[in-house]
């Protein structure tokens, strides 16, 4: 049973931490494919390393740091294994979320053993069933993507609840893991060891307390926030939340151009002769760094923007809200372009995974690009519909 830390941290420590990490993540990445899970010593050196804390509030054994910092560390962990830095990012993100909700949600999570992990998943099979009930809600159905679960003990659910003066009610509810089951459904084609298995939940019941709806998360409103005073828990949730499962990418592409600069140097390719004479090559190396560079400068603008508003007690319009989710998911998509020219310079040699991870990065970095959050078009269209005179509540998207 854990405590808590008792001494301050700082963002630069834990970064050095993760950074320490790396080549652990990197020697565990295959076998953690295989397994369709990160392995137990991964989370137990995340753990040991205060990784899991640093959004989770002082009063409950965390560090609180900014959001510049949980980014770092996100972006830095995937240069060694996706899967892992997009475990600890969402979950690290659902201790962000607990801050800001009823404070004895966290007394029941984090009261006897502080070093609880909490995954969540807003995909909701729309034949579920919520209904708010006396103390609080009853809920049945399944959910997917529970990015996590197999080392979490409790996960917060999408619930939409029916109101009889009106449209249904976007609820976030938090369920213990002895109230659900975990099915194993994920067969995918990326992000394997990241376990994002299915919740079943059988007419559990959620006590009020342990729920929050959408739109105070939207208005930076959680009763959370009476009690955790730290600007940081005044940033939009789904800012925070998009940036867990964007900017991790940009470090997954890293780790696949370190990969393929280390292969380069040795490969003579039949026609074309050592990869240092290849023009495809090295155009596609300059590229990714590039852009690498162009993107985490705007995410740690963007973090820094988004603390300043808190900072303030003031939040982001929504057409900066947009901004900030456009430029997240549009450079997840360039990612996965350039992963794909990299696979492609690889030539016929970089597709033995036993020898190469060149299919690993791609594979997981496309993975990562199909979460609702990466997808740019939407995102696009939405702003630009803002610039050109469109009306707010035709854009309003509720996870801003």
């Amino acid at each position: 049973m854990d405590s808590g830390p008792d001494i301050e941290v700082s963002g630069a420590t834990l970064i050095a931490r993760a950074r320490a990490l790396v080549p652990n993540l990197a020697q565990r990445a295959a076998q953690a494919e295989r397994d369709g899970r990160v392995p137990a010593e991964t989370i137990a050196e995340l753990q040991a390393a205060g990784l899991f804390r640093v959004m989770q509030p002082k009063r409950w054994g965390g560090y609180e740091l900014g959001l510049d910092v949980a980014n770092d560390i996100q972006m830095i962990l995937a240069e060694g294994c996706m899967s892992s830095a997009w475990v600890i990012a969402v979950i690290a993100v659902e201790a962000f979320l607990i801050a800001v909700c009823d404070d004895r949600m966290a007394q029941d999570v984090f009261g006897k053993d502080r070093s609880t992990l909490v995954c969540g998943t807003s995909a909701a099979d729309p034949s579920n069933k919520s209904q708010m009930v006396e103390g609080g809600f009853r809920i049945s159905g399944k959910w997917r993507f529970a990015s996590g679960c197999d080392h979490s003990a409790w996960s917060f659910l999408a619930a939409i609840v029916p109101n009889a003066d009106g449209p249904p009610t976007d609820w976030r509810v938090l369920v213990p893991k002895s109230d659900y089951r975990i099915i194993d459904t994920w067969n995918v084609s990326g992000l394997r060891a990241t376990g994002s298995r299915d919740i079943v939940v059988e007419d559990a019941f959620v006590p009020a307390h342990r729920a929050i709806r959408q739109v105070d998360l939207f208005n930076c409103a959680g009763p959370g926030q009476a009690v955790n005073t730290a600007p940081l828990y005044r940033i939009p949730f789904g800012q925070v939340f998009a940036m867990s499962v964007s900017t991790l990418i940009l470090g997954g592409l890293q780790g696949m151009l370190d990969a393929y600069l280390a292969y380069g140097a040795k490969r003579i390719a039949r026609g074309i002769g050592p990869t240092a004479k290849d023009p495809v090559a090295l155009l596609v190396c300059a590229e990714t760094a590039a852009t690498i560079d162009e993107a985490k400068t705007i995410f740690r603008r963007n973090a820094q923007e988004l603390m300043a508003y808190a900072q303030r007690g003031d939040t982001p319009s929504l057409s900066e809200r947009m901004k900030y989710k456009f430029q997240l998911a549009y450079a997840v998509e360039r990612a996965s372009l350039l992963a794909n020219r990299l696979f492609k310079a690889a030539g016929a040699s970089g597709i033995y995974v036993d020898n190469s991870p060149f299919a690993r990065w791609l594979n997981d970095i496309n993975a990562g690009r199909q979460h609702v959050n990466n997808q740019f078009e939407p995102a696009g269209r939405n702003w630009g519909s803002l610039m050109l005179g469109g009306s707010e509540a035709d854009n309003r998207d509720r996870f801003l």
